[in-house]
């Protein structure tokens, strides 16, 4: 299979790797918050071909109808949720929505968070509200989701919890205090939440996404920025969709059962730990 050389996405045919197989993933409810675009769109479309079925979750029901249909139109099983995950009410629903139909609850992916339109600047010029919200969804998000998606997994004594943190909070990017604080929150969160469900088969990691160019505009990003970040890796090209998921799905599947409270990074080396 040949890759795309540039960190895209291509949703014209998504061409899903199929040689990155994981058995133990066929017909597990994969729940993925902030599906409806970019890199959680491209793992919804991973996971159905490994004959799981993703919730495609998102404050925008219109993209999450549409991701669902993308993989329906290739055989595959979907199902669309609208949600925001900043609400506690709006997170229980859409849980009792997935257990209403599937009568199961498998994995969670925390993906959902706000980045692509945020202000750029220092700190101390950093609108209040926007801090309040990148709060509200990339934290209070991950932990609403989580303590509603839990019980179903305790009950069946199996379960993945993958909080998404960031490349850029190991960077400790400058003007973006809002996100970079949020995004270092989930390694915390991540470790006592292991802790707390691994009694019940559960297992909690997370996971930094390195640097990748989606269909979602990114006006504090210029094109020219995401060159320089790549030239500091140690693998000097820009990660794809297929890099990104197919170490995700690992996570996710029956041969990580003995990793959880980890971090994983996958980034092309940009960042050591």
């Amino acid at each position: 299979m040949t890759e795309p050389e540039i960190g895209y996405i291509d949703y014209s045919t998504m061409n899903v790797d199929k040689n990155a197989s994981y058995d133990s993933l066929k017909d597990r409810v994969v729940l993925i918050t902030g599906a409806g675009q970019a890199i959680g769109r491209g793992y919804a479309h991973y996971f159905s071909a490994q004959g799981a079925i993703p919730i495609v979750a998102d404050i925008n029901g219109e993209n999450a109808k549409n991701v669902a249909r993308e993989i329906e139109e290739n055989q595959g099983k979907a199902m669309a949720v609208q949600v925001d995950v900043a609400d506690e009410q709006s997170n229980i629903d859409m849980v009792d929505k997935v257990l209403a139909k599937y009568g199961r609850l498998d994995v969670l992916i925390n993906n959902a968070a706000i980045f692509s339109q945020i202000t750029m600047a220092p700190f101390w010029e950093l609108p209040v509200d926007e801090w309040k919200r990148a709060v509200d969804v990339n934290v209070n998000g991950a932990f609403l989701c989580s303590r509603a998606a839990v019980h179903p997994m305790i009950e069946a004594k199996w379960g993945r919890i993958i909080n998404v943190s960031s490349g850029t909070m190991m960077m400790g990017r400058p003007n973006y205090l809002h996100y970079i604080t949020t995004k270092a929150a989930m390694i915390g969160m991540t470790r006592s939440m292991a802790r707390e469900v691994g009694p019940y088969g559960i297992t909690v990691n997370t996971f930094w996404p390195g640097v990748m160019q989606t269909e979602v505009e990114r006006p504090s990003v210029p094109r020219e920025m995401f060159k320089t970040m790549t030239e500091m890796q140690a693998l000097p090209r820009q990660g794809t969709i297929h890099d990104l998921a197919k170490a995700m799905m690992f996570l996710c599947s029956e041969e990580a059962a003995y990793i959880t409270g980890q971090g994983m990074i996958v980034d092309g080396g940009q960042n050591f730990i």
